[in-house]
C-alpha cells in the first residue's frame, strides 16, 4: 500500500525551510555588518546615528529657518517635503531614538501628498516601488527581500553598523517607513531602553 502524502505537512516543511533559510542569510548579513568594524552613519540632511540630541535639534532648526524643514503632523514630528526622485511630491516625517542622547534609531515615514484611498497610482504598493528605488541610488543598492511576519514584504540593507529597512506599516493609509538602525549599540542596552520607555509610557 502506498503511503498517503499529506501535502499540507510538506507545504508547511518547505515555508519553514524557506524562512530558515531567509532568516540565515539575513543574519548572515547583519554578522558581516558588524564584524567588518565600518561605519555608516549618514541618515540625510546632515543628520546621522550617533549624532547628539543638542546637534540634532539645532540642525533642524536652522533647516527650518532655511525653509526646508517644518513641524510635522500634531508637532511631534519633523517635515520634509521632497519634490524631486519622486513621480509626485511626498511628504517625509521623522523624529529619532535617543539613547545616552544621542541618535540610536530614525524610523521615516514616507506619504505622496496626493494619496487618497481611491487614487491607486498613489497606493503605499506603489510608494514601496519608489522608495526602494531611490534608496537603491542613494545608498548603493543591495537590499534584501525579506518576509516580516507582520509587516509584509520588506527590503533590508546593512552597510557596517547601519541597518536601513523599508516596509509598509499594514494599514491602507498609503504609508512607507524606512528605519535606520545602529546595529553597534549592545543588544542589553536596548532592553534597557526599551524597558524604560515602556514604564514612562505607563506613568
Amino acid at each position: 500500500m502506498r503511503p498517503i502524502i499529506n501535502f499540507t505537512i510538506i507545504l508547511f516543511i518547505f515555508i519553514s525551510l524557506s524562512y530558515c533559510s531567509q532568516k540565515s542569510k539575513y543574519q548572515a548579513m547583519v554578522d558581516k555588518g558588524l564584524e567588518s568594524g565600518i561605519r555608516n552613519d549618514t541618515i540625510f540632511l546632515g543628520l546621522y546615528l550617533g549624532m547628539p540630541a543638542k546637534d540634532f535639534y539645532e540642525t533642524c532648526w536652522r533647516l527650518n529657518q532655511e525653509g526646508i524643514l517644518m513641524a510635522g503632523a500634531g508637532n511631534s514630528s519633523v517635515l520634509y517635503e521632497m519634490k524631486e526622485d519622486f513621480k509626485s511630491e511626498v511628504e517625509i516625517n521623522f523624529y529619532p531614538t535617543f539613547y545616552n542622547d544621542v541618535i540610536y534609531e530614525m524610523p521615516v515615514k514616507f506619504k505622496y501628498k496626493a494619496w487618497a484611498p481611491w487614487n491607486k497610482q498613489y497606493s503605499g504598493d506603489s510608494l514601496q516601488t519608489e522608495v526602494l528605488r531611490q534608496y537603491n541610488a542613494w545608498y548603493g543598492g543591495g537590499f534584501m527581500e525579506i518576509k516580516h511576519k507582520t509587516k509584509g514584504k520588506a527590503f533590508v540593507k546593512v552597510d557596517g553598523n547601519r541597518r536601513i529597512s523599508i516596509y509598509r506599516d499594514g494599514s491602507a493609509d498609503g504609508t512607507v517607513w524606512v528605519l535606520y538602525t545602529d546595529l553597534s549599540v549592545d543588544k542589553d542596552a536596548k532592553v534597557e531602553m526599551e524597558e524604560e520607555t515602556a514604564d514612562k509610557n505607563k506613568n
